[in-house]
């Protein structure tokens, strides 16, 4: 089927106001909820913004308008409109910066996990109709020098309109961006070019250039002291509210409540997501510096390879966000284990089952003088939760069985999430189990902390990312449990007792980077003690 033949201007327009209007949904039905939308005057004032978007699009597009590049550019911008309006449904999520580079470091694995008909027949529905007619349209463009004076008034009438609907409305707009400020991240698909433009130029503003840390970092104790073995193991989407050794009405902790651990109750997150938290977590910046740092540095694994410990990263997950660049690492994705993995996924035992050989694989030399082990798990990770427990721990039932959370209830989905928990529970516990039996030989330790946490229903938002700055407690609020052996507690005068009366304290990811070079006892000028959540317990440093 061809329709009839038409000017690029009337395409510019009309795909402007497709954009602005149906893959627009989560905007209007966010902007429809506040009450200054209601009535006649609710109508007038959606129709200028309306047409704000509208005209703000046609300038943006004023730039393509030439023969190789004016459909192109606009199939792609409403497809990613598209998939933008139904993640922003489904999930009530937003799009801004660090969504766009969350969504860029997904790897395949986990974009399998959101693939399903609902989504493509969603996407189908927002673009399709659109699409179909553009490309059935012939289009009859002018010559070179009309195009350029063409274009040019495209930009500068789209950005006149945009601003004169701002000016007529500005009371009610202003307004709203004030009071509302996480709507303008709603806003397809201005909110996805501004995420994907900050995304890509951010690194030129600062030096890419790594600064190195630590340069005068040593461990500071006796050569003669036995060799510690520290294991950090790295949570995925853990919320502190759901373990029951934070006071959650569910036993989702029945292992490590019989471990001498100290649970830290009030930590929270250096973002929301892992691309902007992990790289964040490990540095020390400091999350109100990271962003806006003026170069890149390394981080604490880093600085404990300099002082001389073997530093190993395993990770079961998506990578480790550039962060163990200059270590040994092991990746699990590749594993056939019959027992633990399946289409391609394994659960996080692999890790402990693989540890040993890969510890024996670091320079012998550091070994002697201590290890740092690094265990990314897959963990929590949604929105497929059930994927992340064996049959065995499933003791919350019944529990989602899809990765189309809007398939099931509320109560089943935090089942299902709760399930990840139990089995998580079983996994640290027996890491602790090989830590006991290493503890023989050596003082042995580990810390757990999540990278994020997540949204469950709560306010009908659902997986994480949120803008830190409006993100709810449950995405930002992580567990940060430690296990000490009897003679790492020794070796570093630490006591439970000590540490269990300041496991209310207000702590932060900020404190990891010092936490950790405490505890390994890695005397630095980068080190500050008031940020080491183990100080005011430790008689030997």
């Amino acid at each position: 089927m061809r329709f009839k033949a038409r000017s690029p201007v009337v395409i510019v327009i009309a795909s402007s106001l497709w954009l602005a209007t149906v893959c627009n949904l989560p905007w209007w039905q966010a902007l429809f909820k506040l009450p200054q939308f209601e009535g006649w005057h609710g109508v007038w004032s959606s129709i200028l913004i309306a047409i704000m978007i509208a005209g703000a699009i046609t300038s943006l597009l004023g730039i393509w308008v030439w023969r190789w590049t004016l459909k192109p550019i606009i199939s792609v911008l409403i497809v990613l409109a598209s998939l933008s309006t139904y993640y922003m449904l489904q999930y009530g999520i937003y799009i801004d910066t660090p969504m766009i580079v969350n969504v860029m470091q997904t790897d395949a694995k986990e974009m399998s996990d959101q693939i399903n008909w609902r989504m493509a027949l969603s996407v189908t529905l927002l673009c399709g109709p659109f699409l179909f007619w553009m490309w059935s349209t012939p289009i009859l463009y002018p010559r070179a020098k009309r195009a350029v004076i063409q274009n040019v008034l495209l930009l500068v009438l789209g950005m006149a309109v945009a601003i004169g609907s701002v000016l007529v409305n500005s009371q009610e707009f202003i307004s709203v961006m004030r009071n509302h400020t996480k709507l303008r991240f709603l806003i397809n698909p201005l909110n996805t070019i501004y995420g994907l433009t900050n995304a890509y130029t951010q690194p030129l503003k600062r030096d890419e250039t790594v600064q190195a840390l630590g340069l005068d970092a040593v461990i500071d104790a006796s050569s003669e002291r036995p060799p510690p073995l520290f294991i950090l193991v790295l949570g995925e989407t853990a919320r502190s509210a759901n373990f029951s050794l934070n006071g959650y009405n569910k036993n989702t902790n029945p292992l490590l409540s019989q471990e001498n651990i100290i649970s830290f109750t009030q930590a929270r997150s250096c973002g929301t997501s892992t691309a902007s938290s992990m790289p964040c977590m490990f540095s020390n910046w400091g999350r109100t510096h990271f962003e806006k740092r003026p170069y890149y540095t390394e981080n604490f694994l880093d600085v404990l390879q300099r002082a001389g410990y073997a530093v190993l990263w395993i990770d079961n997950q998506s990578g480790c966000k550039g962060q163990c660049n200059n270590i040994h690492r092991f990746e699990t994705s590749n594993l056939k284990d019959p027992s633990l993995c399946k289409d391609e996924e394994c659960f996080d035992e692999i890790m402990i089952k693989y540890l040993p050989e890969q510890i024996k694989k670091l320079s012998a030399e550091r070994v002697q003088k201590g290890v740092v082990v690094v265990m990314h798990q897959m963990g929590s990770h949604g929105p497929a939760y059930f994927k992340r427990s064996p049959k065995a721990f499933k003791k919350f039932l019944p529990e989602c069985s899809s990765e189309v959370l809007s398939k099931c209830s509320q109560a089943e989905i935090i089942n299902a999430y709760d399930n990840t928990l139990v089995y998580t529970d079983y996994f640290l516990s027996q890491v602790i189990t090989y830590l006991k039996k290493q503890s023989a030989v050596q003082p042995t330790a580990m810390l757990y902390v999540s990278d994020h946490g997540e949204s469950l229903g709560e306010n009908n938002l659902y997986l994480h990312g949120l803008p830190y700055a409006i993100a709810p407690d449950s995405q930002i609020h992580v567990p940060w449990i430690t296990w000490l052996s009897p003679s790492f507690e020794n070796q570093r005068g630490l006591t439970r007792e000590c540490l269990n009366t300041d496991k209310d304290q207000k702590i932060t990811h900020d404190h990891l980077f010092h936490s950790v070079l405490g505890l390994m006892q890695v005397k630095t000028q980068v080190y500050k003690g008031d940020l080491d959540v183990y100080k005011n317990c430790t008689t030997v440093r």
